[in-house]
């Protein structure tokens, strides 16, 4: 085999791109940050950003778009089918997508972008990273806490309107918009959620207790371990059907499965965290690649730097506020707004398909990126310096 042909082929592809995910880690290790934003980071270095040794191909794009669907599944294992469908925290989760994308429309055609542009750069500051809300909980050892349990179960919500949000927005860009088509999408994205859910409950999960005890699954451990992964990527497939992304059906498929319990057959949440130790990492890494920095103008700069702060206040307000009038001291109402302000690979997902659609371009892609970035780094920042340097309080002050 030549040359050419050996840097081409895939064995080398996954072999540089899970070097590079290593490299992740150790960068992430030596910055004090979660291995996410090394990832990231490591991407933007090695790609088009500074040493451009890799650039984003249809393979990464694939391999990519298989690790946020496993990384859904996975997180799905962390949730009770009931905190999804809490009142409370949808009140919480429904001002939290109004407000930030009020603010992010609002800064956009402020800074003289086409309304295309802005509708998504408000539909990305609607979304709420549920997989690094939750891991900084958990590093502080507050993941069982009803603060953390409000935090969660309104991103979950978030996620759900935010990617709703995004279909609507599709719709408007392209012309198809009207008023039947946003009830359309809504009754369909419930509806999905609903039926889906109920099914994944009450016989998926119960289909896959029977199987576990069957003769075929004590012979083949890993034989309910693959039914799994066949029925999230079902999910997936019909959350995409619906107008609503892949990883919303993944992220369902996962919390139906929360309850199983298996003799017999292989964990379920640990095989796929395996597989989304690998899928997921270069998802994290296609970020950075993915990444122009030099479409970063000074003006961009500016607009990134502007678009954080807006992300962060929105998120905190559209939050903190209804929290608060529902209960929560002032200090768990800051906890869930700050907690809610990470975007993380949601809005990454969101500008990604703006991008990749050209109805964002570089300039804009990259200074959503880098927001989802400083608004990660900077909630475990506040948590452990600010809000949780004393015991939360309860109840109102």
């Amino acid at each position: 085999m030549s040359a050419e042909g050996v840097i081409s082929s895939i064995e080398f592809q996954m072999s540089l791109l899970l070097f590079i995910a290593l490299a992740g880690y150790l960068l992430a290790s030596r910055i004090n940050q979660s291995a996410v934003i090394g990832e990231i980071l490591v991407g933007l270095i090695v790609g088009p950003s500074i040493f451009g040794l890799i650039t984003y191909t249809d393979f990464i794009s694939s391999i990519a778009h298989l690790g946020a669907i496993i990384l859904l599944f996975v997180i799905g294992f962390e949730f009770n089918i009931r905190e999804i469908f809490n009142l409370k925290y949808g009140i919480i989760a429904l001002f939290g997508v109004i407000i930030p994308w009020i603010g992010g429309y609002g800064i956009s055609i402020f800074s003289g972008f086409d309304m295309q542009s802005a509708f998504f750069v408000g539909t990305a500051l609607t979304a709420t990273s549920i997989a690094i809300t939750a891991n900084v909980l958990r590093e502080i050892n507050q993941l069982q806490s009803d603060v953390a349990k409000a935090i969660i179960g309104a991103a979950v919500v978030d996620d759900v309107l935010s990617l709703l949000a995004l279909a609507i927005t599709e719709d408007m860009i392209t012309g198809s918009f009207s008023v039947e088509g946003v009830v359309l999408v809504f009754i369909k994205a419930i509806g999905f959620m609903a039926i889906f859910g109920f099914l994944g409950v009450s016989v998926i999960s119960r289909f896959l207790m029977r199987l576990d005890h069957s003769s075929i699954a004590e012979k083949y451990p890993e034989f309910v371990f693959i039914t799994s992964m066949m029925i999230a990527f079902f999910y997936a497939m019909v959350a995409d059907l619906v107008g609503l992304s892949g990883i919303v059906g993944a992220f369902l498929a996962g919390v139906s499965m929360e309850s199983v319990g298996l003799r017999h057959s292989k964990d379920l949440k640990e095989g796929a965290e395996y597989l989304q130790i690998i899928f997921a990492s270069i998802f994290f890494v296609s970020l950075g690649v993915l990444v122009d920095i030099h479409a970063l103008t000074t003006n961009g700069v500016i607009f990134m730097i502007i678009l954080t702060i807006i992300a962060i206040v929105t998120k905190v307000i559209g939050c903190a506020l209804p929290s608060r009038v529902m209960g929560m001291c002032t200090r768990d109402s800051l906890i869930v707004g700050f907690g809610m302000s990470p975007r993380g690979e949601v809005a990454m997902i969101v500008a990604l398909i703006g991008l990749t659609s050209g109805i964002i371009g570089q300039d804009i892609y990259a200074a959503i990126v880098f927001m989802s970035l400083l608004t990660t780094i900077s909630t475990p920042i506040i948590y452990r310096n600010w809000l949780y340097k004393n015991t939360p309080c309860s109840g109102p002050s």
